[in-house]
């Protein structure tokens, strides 16, 4: 074209044949280069979903030890980032060929132009690439950092967001909330090194070209004097430098990616290789007549670990009954992981026939309905299904629940008690009709009436399951005579085996144990079964007719607490508001905004400027035929254009600078107000949302706002300076242009609407559909042993699938709809070519060569550049998405301020006196009155047991102390001050409670027992001696900085409630609340802790809610709720006396009275 603008003579339709020729190219160029991103994106996101699928089935046979080195957060991290790595290096990965060959093309057609002089512009090219082979390196090394610290910050969040009661009820939450923002620190620090190394590589990318063009020109120079700089040089140069700019910056982009992917593809490789389950350890084939058989079997958690299992020799006969016994830590439930293959066998053998069903002692429940949970992929076969329902007495909690046996229990259970966890969790093993059951202390978490009736009717001689080999961890011994086998452990060795006759003959140590045991409990007449029900146990259906059960549901507390099921996640709707990008900005600080604005504005008109200069230069070359005066021209201007060059560079890189310094202050600024939101959100919250739509804001979403998002503002501000750039020069060339722009501009428009928003909707179903993904697999991870119990691994596996593809399909129409929008803007560039050159014929004689040359380079620049920004507006409408779901938490319903200007004096509460006057609570305000009326005072340093029913309000009463749950009427006053009217922290933090579920957190055990760091050790190894935990804790290498695994796993349960007491008794506060919490020990344990708390808390007002009633036949009085009203509260004897409801609840629980007169 310039060409032929030079040489006017020729005719006018070769021009047009010239323009329509460009247009046919660039218009097969589109077609061509969508088709294939097109199979370059299904195929990365195929190769994405097989890695998922490869972590999740890796994860179901994970070994114990395995699984302690990676925790949830951990795994669940490679899941969602590195497997998003593989897939974003695999859409780029035909850059590390294509690049180098576009750079070849280049240089080749270079050559034709200028000859020899290119080999300088090449060799500029040569000396950069190490330079950015070494920026790459380092961005490696930064990017392994992050990760780490994103992991640690992860895995805290988790465990944070699943203990969320104890912080609160423990006030513990500025602690931990200093604990993240130390981690996420430590990210901004190399967010912010990354983030500099980025401005020193934009540099070198901006200064590229123009020192490529700048050698080339200036040793064409040197090479021979007679040179001259044609437009049709300078301009197909400058065109072939721009072709040259994309591959180059593409180049080390790819380079830092494989980078990246080596270590995400490490980090995969490691935990691919970690070790497995060995299925060799169990013989199942074997066919004899007994059902488990251990042969000198001896086993650990991990290869290199100790022993705590050793020589086992035992044959459990087909179809008997089996107690296992033994103190806390005696290896009960490493028996039970022993017969089903998770612990680590090193020598001797295990037999075991036929299939297998489990009941672990904390029961895991599935996210799904309560029938799924109990059918556990099996068909339903109504009649046993009911006979099931029956037997392990869930029938009348069926009738509480909103739905019955369809109602949604959400995440780990939270909206049902422990009681119905566990029956639920025994229910399902039951229904699987399997040859073998395991149950590891099932009856530990139900009331005693339930856990006789489930004993009679289930595990007993004549229950349901009376022709299976049941084998039952208990600590209840009066369950012992209808046996068929005892084995007692000791120190994980079986100290004894028999029968119960022949144990209580031959071994004198049993026969004490059992006498210990009944002066215990010799005035009960049922077999006493410890309760430790979470929130409100629906047991009583066994002792009153159903019709007077459904006569107290009306207002039964446990109905409105769990009335709403799991939330699904919302989905926003509609164009991304100005507010969001207004946060951002806030966020990004205005100083920062203005600094960036002003460098973009500048190196873009610099730029401008450098090609209007070779313009005018090239024009007044054609002109000049002095060679004497040119040749002094020349070296001036080429002196003027390396500034303008050297200047672009420098403000290049100033605005990256300044870009990196706002987007760290974002992130930092964003993250922490999401952390403080998210810690201020009332407790229900937590209870009917998901953890894993918190966590996805923390991973998915903050990773946007850390890396992508203040980079896709930075090119959508570039482009529209390029595009107004390119606009102004074309109409400058040619004025006529003026009438194409203004329809081609309507229908970018028009486009630009109709894509944004149909992408920003897709967006944000694929962010929603994101979620279950990781809900499902945090879920499998918490019941491995479960699930490789049931041999339901390949169930599982299916169902990643159906989670991973319904994410899919949102993912699949995002892709298309971004090939859709690409053909259709690439068309409307390519038509601005097709018109900028059609006006330069058009013209003739009027326009020379120079200035058709910059028009036509900069139309055919300006395809490649709309085309990005208009996806650039739309990354920023979609990802902007992430910031909206950041940010959401702010207008959410807080909790009351931790502090407020009225605070208690120093030591209050000093005499411990308790009082409720009319008090009344409600779960939610379309819900009725949990609480009615409830008014009472309790003396100073009174010991006051609470009792009452399934729904009766007991658990509610805790929670309005702690304001958990805030009045709908009355108040309640603590020495003198109404609470109300204090801070939650000055609240909480003045009472002390024992919790039923042993919550700890992975660390140390001393910052389990103190995370404040408020006592000394002496302090610490004095509570730790008087819950018997000394000599444990001494026996440990580390002593208290003995870590503790994820969740407390490397604990047994009764030595996570031990270290629970423990960390009550540090808080020397004069009001204790004990939800009763001795489920998972044993006799002697139980004992001590009973005595502990007398003896510690014997100047403390304490407040027990008791599931047993033997552990408040001793209190001074006793509070008898019903319905959320006080039916009676008098002492124990008085209650007695009167004959009312307390004195029908002792005779059923079969207490006998003189014992407790006496």
């Amino acid at each position: 074209m310039i060409t032929l603008c030079e040489n006017h003579s020729d005719l006018h339709w070769k021009g047009y044949g010239y323009a329509i020729a460009l247009l046919a190219v660039v218009v097969l160029q589109t077609l061509v280069h969508q088709l294939y991103q097109r199979f370059n994106m299904l195929t990365a996101v195929k190769i994405k979903t097989a890695a998922v699928g490869l972590i999740y089935k890796k994860a179901l046979s994970l070994a114990n030890s395995s699984r302690r080195k990676y925790t949830t957060g951990e795994i669940v991290n490679l899941m969602s980032a590195d497997a998003q790595q593989l897939m974003e290096l695999t859409v780029n990965l035909n850059l590390l060929w294509s690049a180098p060959f576009q750079i070849l093309m280049a240089i080749v057609f270079l050559w034709q132009e200028l000859g020899p002089s290119v080999l300088a512009g090449v060799a500029v090219l040569v000396l950069v690439i190490p330079i950015n082979a070494f920026v790459a390196a380092k961005v490696k090394q930064l990017r392994k950092r992050q990760m780490k610290n994103t992991d640690q910050r992860v895995k805290l969040l988790n465990e944070i967001l699943h203990g969320i009661k104890i912080l609160k009820l423990y006030a513990w939450e500025p602690s931990y909330q200093k604990k993240v923002v130390e981690i996420r620190e430590r990210e901004i620090d190399v967010l912010k090194s990354s983030g500099y190394l980025t401005t020193f590589s934009m540099l070198t990318l901006t200064c590229i070209p123009f020192m490529v063009s700048l050698a080339t020109f200036g040793v064409y120079f040197l090479l021979d004097e007679e040179n001259v700089l044609t437009a049709t040089k300078v301009f197909t140069s400058i065109s072939l430098f721009n072709i040259l700019r994309l591959p180059l910056f593409d180049l080390p982009t790819v380079i830092s990616a494989v980078a990246q992917t080596k270590v995400s593809l490490g980090r995969l490789e490691d935990f691919l290789y970690s070790e497995d389950l060995d299925p060799q350890d169990i013989d199942t084939n074997y066919s004899g007549n007994h059902a488990v058989g251990f042969i000198g079997a001896s086993f650990r958690w991990e290869k290199t670990g100790p022993s705590i299992l050793n020589n086992l020799n035992m044959k459990i006969p087909e179809g008997s009954l089996v107690a296992v016994v033994g103190q806390v830590g005696s290896g009960k439930s490493s028996l039970i992981s022993a017969i089903l293959g998770e612990m680590n066998k090193f020598e001797g053998t295990v037999q075991r026939k036929g299939s297998v069903a489990y009941v672990s002692q904390q029961a895991w429940i599935q996210n799904t309905i309560l029938q799924e949970n109990i059918l556990f992929g099996s068909g339903l076969n109504r009649p046993y299904y009911e006979r099931v329902l029956e037997a392990c007495a869930l029938l009348p909690d069926l009738e509480q629940l909103p739905n019955g046996d369809q109602t949604e229990i959400g995440e780990r259970g939270v909206n049902i008690s422990g009681g119905q966890k566990q029956r639920v969790s025994l229910a399902r093993a039951v229904y699987s009709n399997a040859d073998l059951y395991l149950l590891d202390d099932p009856l530990s978490a139900v009331d005693v009436h339930v856990g006789k009736h489930l004993f009679e009717t289930l595990i007993g001689p004549s229950g349901l399951l009376k022709n299976k080999t049941r084998i039952l961890v208990t600590h209840n011994l009066t369950l012992l005579p209808q046996t068929d086998v005892i084995i007692v452990l000791e120190g994980g060795r079986i100290a004894h085996m028999g029968t119960y006759q022949e144990l209580l003959s031959e071994r004198a140590n049993f026969a004490e144990l059992l006498q210990v045991f009944s002066t215990e409990n010799k005035s009960e007449e049922t077999p006493q079964m410890k309760m430790s029900s979470l929130k409100r146990e629906s047991q009583k259906g066994n002792t009153l007719p159903q019709k007077e059960l459904l006569g107290h549901k009306e207002s039964s507390s446990f109905e409105q607490t769990k009335a709403f099921s799991m939330k699904k996640e919302n989905v926003a709707t509609g164009s991304m508001t100005l507010s969001v990008i207004l946060k951002y900005l806030q966020a990004f600080g205005w100083l920062w905004v203005w600094l960036t604005l002003a460098a973009y504005l500048g190196q873009n008109a610099v730029a401008i400027g450098q090609n209007l200069w070779l313009s005018t230069w090239s024009a007044a070359e054609e002109k000049n035929k002095d060679h004497t005066e040119w040749k002094h021209l020349r070296n001036n201007k080429l002196g003027v254009y390396g500034l303008l060059g050297f200047i672009q560079g420098l403000l290049v890189c100033y605005g990256a600078y300044v870009l990196t310094r706002g987007s760290l202050c974002a992130s930092r600024t964003l993250h922490n107000h999401m952390l403080a939101n998210v810690l201020h959100l009332p407790l229900q919250y937590f209870e009917t949302n998901p953890v894993g739509q918190i966590i996805n804001r923390f991973t998915k979403d903050m990773f946007i706002v850390d890396l992508r998002f203040h980079y896709y503002l930075r090119t959508w501000l570039n482009c529209t300076l390029d595009v107004i750039g390119t606009i102004l020069i074309i109409m400058s060339a040619s004025p006529l242009f003026i009438l194409v722009v203004i329809p081609l501009g309507y229908l970018y428009f028009i486009i630009q609407r109709y894509y944004i928003a149909s992408s920003r909707q897709i967006r944000r179903l694929a962010g929603a559909s994101h979620s279950p993904v990781i809900s499902h697999f945090s879920e499998t991870l918490l019941g491995l042993s479960t699930i490789r119990a049931f041999g339901h691994q390949e169930r599982f596996v299916r169902q990643n699938k159906d989670v991973v593809n319904e994410n899919l399909v949102c993912f699949y129409n995002n892709v298309i709809s971004n090939r859709w929008l690409a053909v259709r803007l690439e068309f409307l560039g390519n038509l601005m070519v097709f018109f900028a050159a059609l006006f330069a014929v058009l013209a003739g004689n009027t326009m020379n060569s120079s200035t058709v040359g910059l028009s036509i380079s900069y139309a055919l620049n300006i395809t490649q550049t709309l085309n990005f920004w208009v996806r650039k507006a739309c990354e920023i409408e979609t990802n902007g998405v992430s910031i909206e779901r950041v940010c959401e938490y702010e207008k959410m319903d807080k909790e009351a301020p931790w502090i407020m200007s009225k605070r208690p004096p120093m030591g209050w509460p000093n005499k411990g006196i308790i009082e409720f006057i009319n008090y009344q609570a409600r779960y939610r305000t379309d819900l009725g009155l949990a609480l009615q009326d409830v008014s009472f005072q309790t003396h100073s340093k009174e010991k006051v047991g609470i009792v009452g029913r399934t729904g009766a309000g007991k658990s509610t009463l805790t929670n309005c102390l702690f304001r958990i749950i805030e009045r709908a009427g009355g108040k309640i006053i603590i020495d003198g001050i109404d609470i109300s009217t204090i801070g939650l922290h000055d609240l909480r933090g003045n009472l002390n409670i024992i919790p039923q579920d042993p919550v700890l957190f992975s660390g140390t055990l001393q910052s389990n027992l103190d995370p404040i760091g408020k006592y000394s050790d002496h302090e610490l190894w004095e509570a730790v001696e008087l819950c018997d935990l000394k000599n444990f804790v001494q026996s440990l290498p580390k002593k208290l900085l003995h870590e503790i695994s994820e969740g407390g796993e490397n604990l047994s349960v009764g030595q996570r409630q031990l270290v629970c007491l423990a960390r009550a008794l540090l808080r020397k506060t004069k009001i204790l609340i004990l939800d009763e919490a001795t489920a998972s020990v044993d006799m002697e344990t139980d004992n001590l802790v009973q005595s502990t708390i007398r003896k510690e808390f014997h100047n403390c007002t304490v407040l027990t809610i008791a599931h047993r009633l033997h552990t408040i036949m001793d209190s001074e009085r006793v509070l008898v709720l019903g319905s959320g009203r006080i039916i009676e509260f008098d002492t124990p004897h008085n209650l007695l006396l009167q004959q009312g409801v307390f004195s029908k609840m002792v005779s059923e629980a079969g207490i006998t009275q003189d014992t407790n007169n006496s």
